[in-house]
């Protein structure tokens, strides 16, 4: 009985002496931790902070003024210099379109890789260590940038060989439309029907240019079997000679070539003229209009499908 009463008493003077040691100890790291604090926050050189930052910003900001002066005054000159350029030199304005794009775009990339550099400057980062970083980086993903590389080379080709300038009504890629900006990286292509198509260079591998040279306005007229085919040619000529007068971006023609096809229902005649690059589609909705409305003068029919209901009556 006594040793049970002496043990019960034993563990909760041994609980008693845990609680108060943990007390003891925690009041003890409170005490050292607000010390530290104190002291931390007094060794600090407020002052010479305070200038270091304020140093740092004036600097950035007077890095980002002058790139956006250089940057400003670098794309006027550029501007400028190929204005000159198409006034006095015998070159398209197409042609002078294109690389104006390009040496706008080289311009930029570099000014942009000085910025970078003059920013790490600022931060006291070693700029050679940047530019060995930057190597060992490019020749680590070399071949995951081959794409890359291709767009660049195909780019510089384009150009090179004058494949396509801005203006250019083409087919690549699968895409039509008139090109608004080559690139060292990408083509950019307008479609007709708004739509702004990025290409990347290396896709480019078949290009069809349609703005090299006169394009060809196409137009079948069917007349019916019935009609004289002489006549109707002597009339369609006539018509077509009205539009040559009042169209002027009409080169050649337009005249019809005779016969071209002898359909189910029809007898195909065909007019081909000769016009300026980008008219050939106004000419050829023109010739259309005047031609049918000759014909309908002149009592000539198109023939059209006609549909004919047999009603069986049942007695």
């Amino acid at each position: 009985m006594l040793e049970n009463v002496s043990y019960r008493f034993l563990l909760k003077l041994s609980v008693t002496y845990v609680k108060l040691g943990k007390q003891i100890f925690s009041s003890y790291i409170r005490k050292e931790c607000f010390i530290l604090n104190v002291n931390f926050w007094d060794d600090i050189a407020w002052t010479s902070l305070a200038l270091s930052a304020v140093e740092i910003g004036a600097r950035l900001l007077g890095i980002i003024i002058v790139f956006l002066i250089v940057k400003a005054i670098g794309n006027n000159v550029i501007k400028r210099t190929f204005s000159k350029v198409l006034e006095r030199e015998n070159i398209s304005a197409g042609r002078a379109n294109t690389l104006q794009s390009l040496s706008l775009n080289v311009f930029s990339y570099i000014l942009i890789f000085v910025f970078v550099v003059m920013v790490f400057q600022v931060f006291e980062y070693d700029a050679t260590a940047l530019l060995a970083g930057a190597g060992v980086v490019g020749l680590a993903i070399g071949f995951g940038a081959q794409g890359l590389v291709g767009d660049v080379v195909t780019g510089f080709f384009i150009l090179l060989e004058k494949q396509m300038d801005v203006g250019d009504y083409v087919t690549a890629a699968g895409f039509d439309g008139i090109v608004e900006q080559v690139g060292l990286r990408t083509t950019q292509i307008r479609g007709f029907d708004g739509t702004l198509h990025f290409v990347p260079n290396r896709e480019i591998t078949n290009l069809s240019n349609h703005s090299r040279g006169n394009m060809r306005a196409l137009v079948d007229i069917g007349i019916s079997y019935d009609d004289d085919i002489d006549k109707a040619i002597t009339i369609m000529q006539s018509a077509c000679d009205k539009v040559a007068a009042e169209t002027p971006v009409i080169v050649e023609g337009p005249n019809v070539v005779g016969v071209q096809s002898l359909g189910a229902s029809d007898i195909v005649l065909r007019v081909i003229a000769k016009t300026e690059n980008g008219e050939q589609w106004g000419v050829e909705r023109k010739l259309r209009k005047t031609l049918k409305e000759t014909l309908d003068e002149h009592g000539i029919e198109i023939p059209f499908p006609h549909q004919v209901y047999l009603e069986k009556k049942t007695e």
